[in-house]
């Protein structure tokens, strides 16, 4: 793809690129959540379960120290791309797009005939009310499919069509459901590409984040003529030199979603889809020239330069990005398979056998949070202090928790300082893994005072 207008190109039709892109980001989306390995999604944030999955990785929610990391990746990875191709996301991959160019364009023009071209977005379809509702219905049913879709990433498919089959006891389920198809049906049929303009926030936002070497869908005013004075006042439909190659047909502005005249310089309604450049194109052909709409740079129309791809603000955001996706796999390289939490019960010591064994009671909360169930026992560091209870190790099914009553017990004579505490180490770990699932834990075990001490 040359973006450079000042070179000899071939008719170039983004449209055909765009909706491979669309089916590959929709088989995508439709099969990541029924990817597993080892029972692991790809992405999965389930409240049900209070898990995250990323990358077939399953953590507990107590390691959600990942989701700082995750979200820096997802606003810096939209930073980087709105810099280096505008807004270039919402042409070419964004559901809402997607979405309108299946109701508009394959729902309502090539399969009811609704619409008479793809060409004219601008008029809006009237009659034929039976045909109307039949498409809304259409798009019900792949809204529905939609809302599905989305749904699966925070309930997975293997839980999901088993709740969806008990309706009473899952009503949280089907109320969000309902309420995201309902959405998309509105969104799509009735609010359109007014989302874009006025809802969105990311058309707010890009200009800041535009310089002149940003890619974006540009009109060549210098070969096309001026349509729109400074203040944007436009001046006709066709520009008033003979040498000017507009021709002043307005394809360009009839096929726009989002009804811009591109003409008329950058504008935040702009979403980079390139149909006013197809539209563009086929006129151009005629004449011999390539488009005057093209998916190019201001630097390279304005001053004849090359596309600097590799800026200071490209550069500074990959590294920014580098940084982290290795601090995300370093810290997602931590993760541990089992959790232990230690409390210790109000009560600070028992002296048991006549006072001659001091005894700490803790409570120990312990999961699974590997595939696999696991046998789970664990050692103090100070020799001197033995496990009472448990005296066995216990079974843990992968995902559950069990929470244990821990005694441990010392002899006082082996106190040196009075009210001593002394810090231990809680070493727990599963037998068949011990070199792979293995935590350590801090806590202390409590003396009393000599004078309590009974002779």
């Amino acid at each position: 793809m040359n973006c450079d207008t000042n070179s000899s190109v071939q008719p170039v039709y983004y449209r055909y690129k765009r909706y491979v892109v669309f089916a590959v980001i929709t088989l995508v989306a439709l099969s990541l959540p029924f990817i597993r390995i080892d029972g692991n999604h790809f992405f999965l944030l389930s409240f049900d379960k209070k898990q995250l999955h990323l990358f077939f990785t399953t953590f507990d929610m107590q390691e959600l120290y990942l989701m700082p990391f995750v979200l820096m990746l997802f606003f810096l990875s939209i930073f980087f791309i709105t810099t280096l191709g505008g807004r270039v996301w919402c042409g070419w991959s964004c559901p809402q797009t997607i979405f309108r160019i299946i109701f508009r364009d394959f729902i309502q023009t090539k399969l009811l005939g609704i619409r008479k071209s793809i060409s004219n977005k601008q008029k809006a379809p009237e009659g034929d009310f039976f045909k109307r509702f039949i498409a809304v219905l259409i798009w019900a049913c792949l809204a529905l499919l939609a809302a599905s879709n989305f749904m699966w990433y925070f309930i997975p498919p293997e839980d999901f069509f088993v709740y969806i089959q008990n309706p009473a006891e899952h009503t949280v389920l089907y109320g969000f459901l309902i309420c995201v198809t309902a959405f998309l049906v509105y969104d799509i049929t009735s609010l359109k590409e007014n989302f874009c303009v006025y809802i969105c926030p990311y058309s707010r936002i890009q200009s800041a984040l535009f310089d002149e070497n940003t890619i974006q869908t540009i009109y060549d005013e210098k070969r096309g003529g001026q349509i729109y004075d400074k203040k944007g006042t436009k001046l006709g439909s066709k520009p008033p030199l003979a040498t000017d190659d507009c021709t002043g047909c307005e394809a360009c502005v009839r096929v726009c979603p989002t009804h811009i005249d591109i003409r008329k310089g950058m504008q935040l309604e702009c979403i980079n889809c390139l149909e006013c450049a197809d539209a563009c194109t086929p006129i151009m052909a005629k004449l011999g020239k390539p488009s005057l709409i093209t998916w190019t740079s201001a630097n390279a129309v304005e001053k004849g330069d090359r596309t600097h791809y590799f800026r200071f603000r490209t550069i500074a955001y990959m590294v920014a990005l580098t940084i982290v996706l290795i601090g995300l796999f370093v810290m997602g390289s931590k993760k541990e398979y089992m959790l232990l939490n230690i409390n210790r019960t109000s009560q600070l010591y028992k002296m048991a056998d006549d006072g001659k064994t001091v005894e700490n009671v803790y409570t120990f909360l312990f999961q699974n949070t590997d595939t696999k169930d696991h046998e789970y026992y664990f050692d103090i560091s100070n020799k001197e202090i033995k496990i009472d209870q448990p005296s066995e190790p216990f079974m843990l099914k992968a995902g559950a928790k069990l929470k244990k009553v821990v005694i441990l017990s010392s002899a006082p004579k082996e106190l040196k300082v009075e009210g001593e505490d002394l810090p231990i180490t809680v070493k727990a770990y599963a037998l068949d893994e011990k070199n792979r699932i293995v935590v350590d834990r801090k806590t202390i075990f409590i003396y009393p005072k000599k004078g309590d001490i009974q002779p």
